[in-house]
């Protein structure tokens, strides 16, 4: 039975507070009282449309399965995201979700391809890849639930209608037994020692509660005004500070992948879906105007376009405690970093997953919060310099936005792993990290971040063997992505929505 002392209320529906709502409903079952508040008449931003792997394991453990989210949320299925003009115009590279090549004897694939890429002997890195390899060819299949070998294994996401998703985990949640509550909340109670003891909705209604779960977005309604716990901007090395976002109509196949295409002061997303696609410009307003970003997004569109634009603005970083007294903040109101990676909705899960870790029960200590807070600290910046690199070594020098970017200075931690997979070609990966090392080897490649020297022990083995070892990867590669149907033909034959079956075509 759930205790008087196990009440948990969410401020804030939308993605962050739906899913929270449906996991720890799930995960606590009768032990907890879930009551979510969200107001009908305030939106949310939703504009962030393109997921990364996790989240199907997300939905797994809530007992969903892959064909059913895609046809309720108009999905399309995502290998990656293809980075256009970054390191420099023209030039254009994959970041899959997949593996690279085979590692021999203990050595890393990628030792080998550095040794024949100096050679003039190797293809690009993607075509060692099956994810990279499938995107390319606009084809998709899923993966091998026995891989013969890591040359077959490759994983994938989602592209989703945000909204569409948000109602699956509030119906899920609500069959959970979660509250859910349609009010505006006018004020925060607090406790002479500062923890939260209610809110206090517009049409006279207190809700009390025992951990509250701030998912109120930009505002961060209970952690920001309420608790007053600060912010950590981190615009000295994330410049992008504004997006504009439309939907617009699709006329073509969708590409079961992410385009990102850098402009002048910033970038662009073309995410599809099923029914439609979803375009953003993020660019710094310290380097263009708002008109002439709009003007770029627009000129930059094929479909036409559905609604009006919408602008966010937003300040990259995160809040200082992610968990402060009685209050956990999660999503937007736990901090921002731009929708490059596609990182928003990962670092929900992570923080929900981390919830239902440290809270063996509701007894609380302060060790528990303090890991809490390190943790996340630790995952948001990992993220960051992950995304600081996209700038950092781009080899563009034709716009003020780029060369700025070009010769700032960056973190230390940042630093420290580029310099150490220059001089050894060793990728370090740290605990709380959400990019593992096949990711930061793609932008490696990419932005030709490369070591002059490869692992030695490569020299064990013949020039010759290596050379005809890689071409063999790539034949069988090739072969496999021949074998696999086109991205629009899983679609149609597997998970069509049904409004709108037979459009993906």
């Amino acid at each position: 039975m759930c205790s008087s002392n196990n009440r948990i209320v969410i401020a804030g529906g939308g993605t962050a507070g739906w899913m929270t709502a449906a996991a720890l409903a799930q995960h606590f079952g009768s032990l907890a009282q879930i009551t979510l508040v969200e107001s009908s008449s305030i939106g949310t931003v939703g504009v962030g449309e393109a997921t990364i792997p996790t989240i199907r394991d997300f939905y797994h453990q809530l007992g969903m399965n892959d064909l059913d989210v895609i046809r309720a949320t108009g999905a399309t299925c995502k290998l990656g995201i293809q980075f256009n003009d970054w390191h420099r115009p023209d030039s254009s590279f994959m970041h899959p979700f997949g593996l690279y090549g085979e590692r021999v004897q203990g050595i890393d694939f990628h030792q080998f391809w550095l040794k024949m890429r100096a050679l003039g002997q190797a293809a690009p890195l993607g075509e060692y890849c099956l994810g990279a390899s499938l995107a390319g060819s606009g084809k998709f299949t899923l993966p091998s639930r026995n891989p013969p070998s890591t040359l077959s294994v490759f994983d994938w996401a989602l592209h989703f209608d945000a909204n569409r998703f948000a109602g699956l985990m509030r119906d899920y949640a609500i069959d959970k037994g979660v509250t859910a509550v349609n009010a505006t909340i006018h004020t925060v109670s607090q406790y002479d020692d500062g923890r939260i003891r209610a809110l206090e909705t517009e049409c006279g209604r207190s809700i009390a509660g025992d951990l509250f779960i701030d998912c109120s977005g930009f505002r961060g309604l209970l952690i920001g005004e309420t608790l007053g716990v600060g912010y950590c901007d981190w615009r000295q090395w994330l410049l992008c500070d504004r997006a504009l976002a439309v939907q617009s109509q699709r006329g073509t196949s969708p590409n079961p992948y992410t385009r990102v295409d850098a402009r002048s002061a910033g970038w662009q997303w073309q995410i599809p879906l099923q029914h439609r696609d979803g375009n953003g410009h993020v660019y710094s307003s310290e380097f263009i105007a708002d008109d002439s970003a709009e003007k770029i997004l627009r000129d930059n569109i094929d479909g036409e376009l559905i609604g009006e634009l919408r602008q966010l603005r937003f300040v990259p970083g995160r809040r200082e405690r992610a968990w402060e007294k009685n209050c956990i903040a999660i999503g937007l109101a736990a901090g921002f970093l731009e929708p490059l990676e596609s990182t928003s909705i990962a670092l929900i899960e992570t923080a929900i997953e981390r919830i239902k870790t440290l809270m063996t029960n509701f007894d609380i200590h302060p060790s528990v919060i303090e890991e809490f807070n390190h943790t996340t600290a630790q995952e948001y910046e990992r993220v960051r310099d992950f995304l600081i690199f996209h700038y950092k070594a781009t080899a563009r020098d034709d716009s003020d936005f780029w060369r700025y970017c070009r010769n700032m200075p960056i973190p230390d931690t940042l630093q420290h792993k580029l310099d150490l997979f220059s001089a050894s070609g060793h990728i370090v990966n740290y605990r709380w990290e959400i990019f593992h090392e096949p990711s930061w080897l793609a932008l490696f490649a990419g932005f030709e971040h490369l070591p002059e020297h490869h692992d030695i022990r490569v020299d064990r083995f013949p020039t010759e063997q290596v050379r005809q070892s890689l071409e063999a990867m790539r034949t069988s590669l090739r072969k496999a992505v021949d074998s696999a149907p086109h991205h629009s033909t899983f679609i149609r034959e597997h998970c069509a929505t049904e409004i709108n079956a037979g459009a993906a075509t």
